[in-house]
């Protein structure tokens, strides 16, 4: 059976018996009834259309508005990029070559099928690991400088990197074979007589690419979690507090339902193929296909429920996908700008105008209360000036619009977060 990570080193699906006039006769002990691959082909495209549409949405989302590209959001554009990648490339193989067992896309496609998937996966889970860590600095180590958006670039071109380096193997001893009846696409791993390569290696990818990355997020959601809910909300608390906590715990708790989903689609995948290193006789039962197919399938549609966390917990990622389906009838009329998806010129332009406003409306209102036109001016007071006496009488004024403007601003700061 093909698996993400390797295919059939030694492909025995394939059973064999012999006539009475001595002629070897081959059949494929996996074929499927035509009802049964119909019910998988639906399945397994379900996967592919959703996560392809929801994850190229959430990256338009976040790249075409300037308010949403933030050090998480550009995490989540490598996450959404890295899903919708796999999902279109792999995810449809996987399915064919998992029906009949017949590899029919050529050696160059077979090592890429291969090598793929592991830098997918790896730069997913630890594009989450990275926004964990930056919410751990950002909540637990607030007066410390976060990442610039050129550091951030950086990172995910290390996690690519690093991606790329752990999956070569898988595309260096790829190799394809041709069997009686079919052909087979599988890893030719080398024997040493001193250890076992490939069990190694796949041990190796299961802790680098699962349990690793899980522990890290584990710790760090769970020193945020206790910062952000263990303690009650002050009772005189500033109302702009009280925002940017709410928002910093809605962000959190989304964040903690994508590493939940995550763990929970691949754990089933990674007991599956550790058992096949250590236990392969287990695995050349018929119904282990059923077993694989589903075990597959769980582990794809990883890729498609990220969008719909998005769209249910943050109100301006729903706001975007109303955006962007908007021209659907089953999709309610939402308020797009009133979400704040604009950019923060336009954000900056409406504050500027705001306190424009008010500063003027506050210099009319001062001038009319402190006289009317026929009172003298006193020698050496500029045309227009009120002198200071009355302008500091006139404080509580200037005080209150000071304060409305300053609110108004961080209002719009507390919204930063993605």
């Amino acid at each position: 059976m093909d698996s993400l990570f390797n295919t059939t080193d030694n492909p025995s699906n394939w059973t064999n018996a012999t006539e009475t006039n001595g002629t070897e006769i081959y059949w494929n002990q996996f074929v499927q009834p035509a009802w049964r691959i119909v019910l998988w082909a639906i399945a397994y495209s379900t996967i592919v259309v959703v996560s392809v549409v929801g994850n190229v949405v959430v990256i338009w989302i976040i790249v075409a508005h300037k308010r949403m590209r933030t050090v998480t959001n550009y995490f989540l554009v490598n996450l959404a990029f890295a899903e919708a990648s796999m999902s279109a490339f792999n995810t449809v193989i996987n399915f064919a070559y998992g029906v009949h067992n017949e590899w029919y896309f050529g050696l160059v496609y077979c090592r890429f099928h291969n090598f793929f998937p592991i830098a997918a996966v790896f730069a997913s889970i630890y594009s989450m690991t990275a926004i964990a860590l930056d919410r751990y600095m950002a909540i637990i180590h607030p007066l410390q400088q976060r990442m610039s958006s050129t550091e951030t670039k950086v990172v995910v071109g290390v996690i690519w990197v690093l991606a790329l380096c752990l999956a070569f193997p898988q595309y260096y001893y790829s190799n394809t074979a041709q069997l009686p009846g079919r052909v087979v696409c599988y890893i030719n791993w080398p024997e040493y007589t001193v250890w076992d390569f490939k069990k190694m290696y796949y041990v190796c990818v299961t802790v680098l690419i699962y349990f690793l990355p899980l522990l890290v997020m584990g710790c760090a959601y769970l020193a945020v979690g206790l910062t952000l809910w263990a303690s009650e909300i002050p009772g005189d608390s500033s109302d702009r507090y009280r925002e940017q906590l709410t928002a910093k715990r809605k962000v959190v708790k989304m964040m903690i339902v994508v590493v939940c989903t995550f763990a929970t689609c691949w754990l089933p995948y990674h007991v599956y193929f550790l058992l096949y290193e250590f236990f392969p006789h287990l695995f050349e039962e018929p119904f282990i296909q059923q077993v694989y197919l589903a075990v597959m399938w769980l582990a794809m549609s990883s890729t498609m429920y990220n969008p719909i966390i998005y769209c249910c917990l943050n109100d301006r990622f729903r706001a975007g996908f109303k955006q962007a389906f908007h021209w659907c009838p089953c999709v309610p009329d939402g308020s797009y700008e009133g979400l704040e998806l604009k950019s923060v010129r336009y954000l900056q332009t409406q504050t500027s105008v705001y306190k424009a406003s008010r500063l003027e409306t506050t210099v009319s209102t001062v001038l009319h209360h402190g006289g009317g036109g026929g009172r003298r001016r006193r020698p050496g007071t500029a045309p227009g000036r009120r002198p200071s006496p009355d302008l500091a009488s006139n404080g509580s004024s200037s005080h209150s619009v000071s304060k409305t403007v300053s609110e108004t601003s961080s209002f719009y700061s507390s919204h930063n977060l993605a």
